[in-house]
């Protein structure tokens, strides 16, 4: 009895804790190979975010010394092999296949920019210059011409429709759009600029001359083509809105997107990049109202480029869901 009263006050035996094993992150140039930065001491647990925090901390004090570019997280692409894929910022460094001591290589992205901001000056320009064109203010047509209006009622609905369009682009930007990558090269800025508002110039110049002439077909056209304009903006909407309940607020979560209760958005069974569908058929629409050389290659061209943004989605949901529903297209239904 002693012996067992003697065991059972014997204090519990401590649980060991696991010694955490600590990485060593080595961060070479891609091109040069030359050593950037090396950190002691990183956490199993941490990101690849976390990581491009560290590496421009590492730099920060550098900078009063030598004529260093400021690599904030943004503008860093780190990678396992100098040609390959740069990692995602979530990525978690005892997940990848490295060693305690880790070696990554460093690419410059360049001066980067935002998203919104980039979205929000390339739809104003297009929004503001094809008004001037409407309003005809001088040294756009003959001095007789300037602050007249046309006598084509065609003409005013287009300017209308226009105007909605990238108003409606404007809003999504500011309210709808959750974006899962924050920055772009700062260099975008300059040729997403140059297509629209080059576009913008261009067909407005043409629909707003005063020699222009309504379609061939007059009214019933017109009509015709202002249905499909509206249907389809409001399917694009729809599909806007889709995607963004998709994606929790600040996070880069993807999912499979499916049809919801709203019509409009039922074409998820047949495509994977609805809102390209809807945008290619209200500029299609945009076309037949006006019946416009210009606006007929803008419509190719901007197809042209979301067929190659809608395949690349289209791989990518293959490759990331292997439920990912086989009947669907990229673009267009059975076709594309």
């Amino acid at each position: 009895d002693k012996h067992l009263r003697a065991q059972s006050k014997r204090k519990p035996a401590k649980k060991t804790k696991k010694a955490v094993v600590f990485f060593e992150v080595e961060i070479l140039d891609a091109k040069t190979k030359d050593k950037l930065c090396f950190l002691d001491k990183v956490e199993p647990n941490a990101t690849i975010g976390e990581i491009k925090s560290m590496f421009h901390k590492s730099r920060e004090y550098l900078v009063l010394f030598v004529s260093d570019p400021q690599w904030y997280p943004a503008r860093q692409s780190i990678r396992l092999d100098p040609k390959g894929k740069s990692l995602k910022d979530e990525d978690v460094l005892q997940h990848l296949p490295v060693g305690t001591t880790a070696t990554f290589y460093f690419r410059d992205l360049g001066a980067q920019i935002s998203w919104v901001t980039v979205f929000l000056t390339e739809y104003t320009g297009p929004l503001v210059i094809y008004l001037l064109f409407y309003f005809r203010v001088p040294f756009i047509y003959p001095p007789k011409y300037d602050f007249t209006t046309s006598k084509h009622w065609v003409v005013h609905l287009a300017c209308m429709c226009h105007s909605f369009h990238y108003v409606k682009r404007l809003l999504e930007t500011l309210f709808v759009h959750r974006f899962s990558h924050g920055t772009m090269p700062l260099r975008n800025i300059f040729k997403n600029c140059t297509y629209y508002w080059g576009f913008a110039a261009w067909m407005a110049y043409y629909i707003n001359h005063p020699l222009y002439t309504p379609p061939i077909y007059g009214e019933q056209q017109i009509r015709i083509a202002l249905i499909i304009f509206l249907f389809c903006q409001i399917g694009n909407f729809s599909i806007h809105i889709a995607l963004r309940n998709l994606r929790p607020p600040g996070s880069k979560t993807r999912k499979i997107p499916y049809p919801t209760k709203n019509p409009f958005t039922w074409i998820f069974l047949l495509v994977s990049c609805p809102n390209y569908t809807y945008e290619l058929g209200s500029w299609l629409g945009f076309t037949l109202m006006t019946q416009c050389l210009p606006v007929a290659f803008f419509t190719l061209v901007g197809f042209i480029q979301m067929t190659v943004w809608a395949k690349g989605k289209h791989r990518s949901y293959l490759k990331e869901f292997r439920d990912y529903p086989p009947l669907r297209s990229p673009i267009l239904p059975f076709i594309l």
